[in-house]
């Protein structure tokens, strides 16, 4: 079974609306720091097979988007990424605060990688970014068509059942989904413990992040899918995608004209939950990146 472990220390920053996120910290505190967050509807923990592997060498701060994970669902009308975008201001601003200042690398996957580059400027403090399968919209993409695809992903957002019977029925539905036949084995049962929480009323569990704030997402996340202009970004960027050939890979999919710009790498037979599926690979990819780029002998401290 994977458990995830009890946070070497946590905190929470309060945003201005008055919300509150929770950061969790992990690892090495003296190894150079990542700071990790997830996709759309699912929570850092879910992640636990990729990051586990880093907590040798690297000083983690995870935490989860406003209504998503440890984080209590609040109004839906501030569930957007312009807000996800101020929040990572004030999430960065709280690192520092509670777990001491230094240099830190972003790594992010789909939502949180399109948010880190909506920031001003791009990817905000950090000093590096790894974004993993970030869906940008290619140069030569077709936009209603890529539009309509973030449609048929709210619809089908809107269509899933938020309450479970019991957590086995959820991970049941995930090993039966096509979209995720490539999991590594247990992290269906993972998620089942870390994107339910028990209901409000009644038996049964519940999805932390509700379907219909999912969906809003995708109604609306279209406006930040774009190719980042490299001049404006002012770190070195690594973007990791899942294997373009295969149905469920987000974009750029087969065209990759619009990361030229960076370093882009894929992994070959891994979709879009690449860090759930080939977490080993994921690893190998972004380490020899952050190698290349002295940050991690920057801490004197080398991947084994």
């Amino acid at each position: 079974m994977l458990d995830v472990p009890e946070p070497r220390a946590i905190a929470e920053v309060c945003m201005p609306d008055g919300t509150g996120i929770a950061l969790r910290r992990h690892g090495n505190p003296d190894g150079p720091r990542l700071v990790l967050s997830h996709g759309n509807g699912l929570a850092i923990d879910l992640y636990y097979p990729f990051w586990s592997l880093l907590t040798d060498r690297f000083d983690l701060v995870l935490y989860d988007f406003r209504n998503h994970g440890w984080n209590v669902p609040g109004d839906p009308r501030s569930h957007n990424v312009a807000t996800f975008v101020s929040d990572n201001d004030h999430i960065a601003r709280g690192i520092d605060r509670h777990f001491g200042k230094k240099p830190w690398i972003g790594v992010f996957h789909s939502l949180s990688a399109v948010t880190a580059l909506n920031q001003e400027p791009p990817g905000g403090a950090a000093a590096a970014l790894v974004l993993f399968d970030p869906p940008i919209l290619p140069p030569s993409g077709e936009p209603l068509e890529i539009d309509a695809r973030w449609q048929k992903m709210r619809i089908a957002a809107r269509l899933r059942p938020e309450r479970y019977g019991s957590r086995g029925q959820f991970a049941d539905m995930m090993t039966r989904s096509p979209m995720f036949a490539r999991l590594r084995p247990g992290v269906a049962d993972l998620a089942s413990r870390v994107l339910l929480r028990p209901a409000r009323e009644g038996d049964g569990y519940q999805l932390c992040c509700p379907p219909e704030y999912e969906a809003q997402v995708f109604e609306y996340i279209f406006a930040y899918n774009f190719t980042p202009d490299p001049a404006k970004i002012g770190c070195p960027v690594q973007v990791i995608g899942g294997d373009p050939t295969l149905a469920f890979s987000f974009l750029p999919s087969l065209d990759v004209s619009g990361l030229i710009s960076f370093h882009y790498d894929f992994v070959p037979g891994a979709t879009h939950y690449l860090q759930l599926e080939n977490p080993e690979e994921c690893v190998s990819t972004m380490v020899e990146f952050l190698e290349r780029h002295g940050f991690v002998e920057a801490a004197g401290i080398r991947p084994q």
